[in-house]
């Protein structure tokens, strides 16, 4: 394995980008993080069952209760970073939990059943993250709020970009009730079709994706500015809204790269020391 820096840059760039404006210091504890995320968001791509999916879902629970209680670590190239991680900044167990258990809602490839229960979702794959990663810049649990907000507009924002890659693998994250009222129907967007509905529906939870960034930069007001790399993506995530605005709320309209506007926008926002 490469570096774990350039292992997250390669599968995780815009994390790697806010973790550039952290510490020195502090940085190998980040893409210990954002590394160990990737194994396990990326658990349901490669696995063609729900049940070897949880079977790899319990070796992180138990290489990471291996961690926990000072026992040896496995010989694995993300395991050993994140172990040192865990011990260097007192890493919560809970949030790792909360992170394993959001994944394994991943294996279940029924749509969510309402906004809350997707924002609940999105708080344990998203906002648990954010949360880890201002334990490690030593902000604790006063950015719970700026994580819970910041984790449910990224990771919604995140889905939305993402619709028409988990529409092609017959996976969809759109709240059932919300696709009903829309008039929606799940064999269409996995065949690639938009339409009038669906742009309704992702302007609607553009919204509430909007609405959660903008209450995450308020809550971030009362932190230390040592504190923005963790809360970066909240400005990753505006400009992926700015580009589902630009091509009319069609995700599968949306331009495949980042773009250089988007890299300046987190590098400002890095550079000044806010969101």
């Amino acid at each position: 394995m490469a570096s774990l820096a350039e292992f997250v840059r390669a599968h995780d760039p815009d994390r790697f980008l806010t973790a550039l404006f952290a510490p020195p210091a502090r940085r190998e504890a980040l893409f210990a993080l954002y590394a160990f995320n990737f194994e396990i968001a990326r658990i349901r791509e490669i696995v063609s069952d729900a049940m070897i999916g949880q079977i790899r879902l319990q070796w992180w629970r138990d290489a990471l209760a291996e961690i926990v209680e000072g026992r040896p670590i496995r010989a694995h190239e993300v395991v050993a970073p994140l172990a040192s991680a865990i011990r260097d900044h007192a890493l919560p167990p809970a949030l790792f939990e909360r992170l394993l258990d959001a994944r394994e809602l991943d294996l279940d490839d029924q749509p969510p059943p309402s906004l809350a229960s997707l924002s609940t979702y999105l708080d344990g794959a998203s906002g648990a993250l954010i949360e880890l990663a201002l334990a490690v810049l030593g902000t604790g649990s006063e950015g719970h709020e700026a994580a819970h907000a910041a984790g449910i507009g990224y990771g919604l924002a995140g889905l939305l970009r993402a619709l028409p890659f988990h529409a092609g693998a017959n996976r969809l994250y759109l709240p059932a009730d919300l696709m009903a009222r829309h008039g929606i129907d799940r064999d269409d967007i996995a065949a690639g079709k938009g339409g009038s509905g669906l742009k309704n529906l992702v302007a609607e939870l553009s919204g509430h994706a909007a609405d959660h960034l903008t209450a995450a930069r308020q809550a971030a007001r009362a932190l230390p500015r040592t504190a923005t790399p963790a809360l970066l993506p909240v400005v990753v995530a505006e400009g992926w809204l700015k580009a589902l605005a630009r091509v009319g709320h069609d995700p599968f309209a949306l331009p495949a790269e980042r773009g250089l506007p988007q890299v300046l926008r987190v590098g400002f926002a890095g550079w000044r020391g806010r969101v």
